[in-house]
């Protein structure tokens, strides 16, 4: 049995992760993790993180996001719920409604849907049953 020092290291091991999406990557299905993620290649699924998520000029996300903050510089065609910071990147084209704490559009990002700030709720990742704050996940869009 871990103490809750160890339990705490633990955790801050987990959340301090990267995970990383190469240019020319094609992954199809869901991505859920504790840590940061970088998309910098294709992803076909929905994407949940309790850290921070970065779409790279290029990167192509069919599905829906949810994280803590994200930084979006390629396309995405599903939700985004991002219960902190959300920065669309001069590159960003976002199809589809956003729900964010906070949200900063650089000059030539291209939004098409409803924003809603301030707005979210608990959501949980399922392997661990932590929870994440952000709006629940629908199915995808196409």
């Amino acid at each position: 049995m871990l103490t809750t020092k160890e339990q705490k290291r633990v955790a801050e091991e987990i959340s301090n992760s990267s995970n990383v999406i190469g240019k020319g990557t094609v992954l199809e299905g869901n991505i859920e993790t504790h840590g940061n993620i970088r998309i910098e290649g294709r992803v076909l699924g929905h994407i949940k993180s309790k850290s921070k998520i970065a779409l790279g000029n290029g990167s192509h996300v069919e599905g829906n996001i949810t994280a803590q903050n994200a930084d979006i510089e390629g396309e995405v065609k599903g939700k985004v719920d991002v219960s902190e910071l959300l920065v669309l990147k001069s590159t960003a084209v976002v199809y589809g409604d956003i729900n964010t704490g906070k949200l900063v559009v650089e000059p030539g990002a291209m939004f098409n849907g409803s924003c809603k700030m301030g707005v979210v709720k608990d959501i949980k990742l399922s392997e661990t049953g932590n929870t994440l704050r952000a709006q629940p996940q629908e199915s995808r869009m196409n």
